[in-house]
């Protein structure tokens, strides 16, 4: 300190002098005076340096004083440990019973390390230690993490199997109606798309495409072709869940709402698609036999007299009463039941009986569907035989009326005659086409041909606009 203060006293007995100077000069001598200011400007110069130099050598010192106390004890922070050290635990007293033993004092515990630098320790924080786990999760399961309960709300309502079979006898009264169809087969399609549609729920949910095909010509009709195709498209998915018998069912309604639709499409791919595969359902079908012409010719004869059939079915009901009168007589007492035998033979007839009534269904069964495949078969070829003055489905429809006449004898009597009616117009049209001729049997020509035939009889005026056709209307109100 005291070096200091000579240090500035000196620079300040300096200045002054030089000060002197300088007035000196200014009374007396100019050159004087400049060179005195010289001198001035130089001193000042190494004042600034100087100042710089120790104010390098005042923070160099401050360093080395700061390092220099971090290896003793008594250091900056007086001895407090580091942020990163753990928090020191205080030594318990020893229990009671321990001093009442003369045993000899523990040695003495060994001496603490030396702490670390303060400013080293600050620079280098490790990260926190993670929290300890609560109370809870220790009593739970350990270390294991409890889930976090979330607040879900739920936005459908589970529907019981009654509330589905309501709805689909509501839906089944209301889809017979064409106006309301539309509205009633997308309520179908819901309950599909919702998974209603079970082996509980089936017989009913085939109730309602019941009543949508009441009418089979219904679903052929354009307010409401859209709706079908989509409704037994999607009933594909769930047919598993039908019997055998609907399942037959809902083949031959598929042939009818889905493929037959598909022949009034505007895209040759699914016009072809669709056509493909009728061919593939004619080729499945199996040959016609005379029984099933008999059949044919007995269903006709039954729809034109289905009530005199009625009529006669009850009367021949009524005289098989008296033979089981007759036995009830015979045995008035009941004792042929205690024969052993008789009962035997009378559990087998039943059992035969049973089989052979389940066969003759089953074959009931099978002629129906048959019968009701050819049907939607021949509704399928009327239906591309109407698509013929489509330019780009004329091919196609070739192939499929040669492919159905080739196998003509897979339909029955009635049902040939009009697959060869049918072959016969789609053939003489085939020939036209081959003659260059269109469907109305004149000869087909291009936009210049025709535009060539219109204006080559036309009467063109030399006044353009004016009497175009030159039966020189326009005189009168031209004047």
């Amino acid at each position: 300190m005291l070096l200091e203060f000579e240090n500035k006293y000196k620079k300040s007995v300096k200045y002054i002098k030089l000060s002197r100077k300088i007035s000196a000069g200014i009374s007396g001598n100019e050159r004087d005076s400049s060179i005195a200011r010289g001198e001035i400007i130089n001193q000042r110069e190494r004042e600034r340096e100087k100042k710089k130099k120790g104010i390098y050598i005042f923070f160099l010192k401050l360093v080395v004083l700061l390092l220099l106390g971090s290896m003793e004890e008594d250091h900056l922070f007086g001895g407090l440990p580091p942020p990163s050290s753990k928090p020191q635990t205080e030594e318990k007293p020893p229990p009671m019973a321990a001093k009442k033993d003369p045993s000899p004092a523990p040695p003495p515990p060994p001496p603490a390390p030396p702490l670390k630098s303060a400013l080293k320790s600050s620079l280098k924080r490790s990260n926190p230690p993670p929290p300890p786990p609560s109370s809870d999760a220790a009593a739970t399961g350990g270390g294991t993490e409890v889930p976090q309960k979330r607040l879900r709300f739920k936005t459908s309502v589970d529907a019981t199997t009654t509330q589905v079979i309501e709805a689909m006898q509501k839906i089944a009264s209301h889809i017979k109606n064409p106006s309301k169809f539309s509205k009633a087969s997308k309520l179908a399609l819901q309950l599909i798309q919702a998974g209603s549609v079970k082996p509980g729920t089936s017989d009913d949910f085939f109730a309602i495409l019941e009543a949508a095909m009441a009418s089979p010509s219904a679903c052929s009709d354009t307010p409401v072709r859209a709706d079908y195709q989509a409704l037994f498209s999607a009933v594909q998915d769930v047919k598993d869940c039908f019997n055998k018998q609907q399942k037959n069912q809902l083949t031959t309604w598929t042939i009818r709402a889905v493929l037959a639709n598909d022949l009034y499409t505007d895209d040759s791919f699914v016009f072809s698609k669709a056509a493909g595969k009728i061919k593939e359902a004619i080729s499945s079908l199996p040959s016609a036999t005379a029984d099933d012409d008999k059949d044919e010719a007995a269903a006709l004869a039954k729809s034109e007299n289905e009530a005199v059939d009625t009529g006669n079915q009850a009367d021949d009901a009524t005289p098989s009463d008296p033979p089981r009168s007759n036995q009830e007589v015979s045995d008035p007492f009941g004792l042929d039941a205690l024969i052993p035998s008789k009962l035997k033979k009378d559990e087998r007839s039943r059992e035969k009986e049973v089989v052979a009534l389940k066969r003759k269904a089953e074959e009931e069964e099978l002629k129906r569907f048959i019968k009701s495949q050819r049907e939607a078969l021949l509704l399928c070829l009327e239906t591309a035989a109407r698509r013929y003055k489509t330019p780009w489905a004329q091919t196609v429809i070739d192939i499929l009326a040669k492919h159905a006449f080739d196998h003509i004898d897979r339909f029955t009597t009635q049902q040939r005659e009009a697959i060869g009616k049918l072959w016969a117009s789609i053939n003489e049209q085939h020939i036209r086409r081959k003659q260059g001729k269109s469907v109305t049997g004149k000869l087909d020509m291009n936009g210049f041909e025709w535009l060539q035939e219109k204006y080559a009889n036309e009467k063109i005026s030399i006044r353009r606009a004016v009497g175009g056709g030159g039966d020189r209307r326009a005189q009168q109100w031209l004047g």
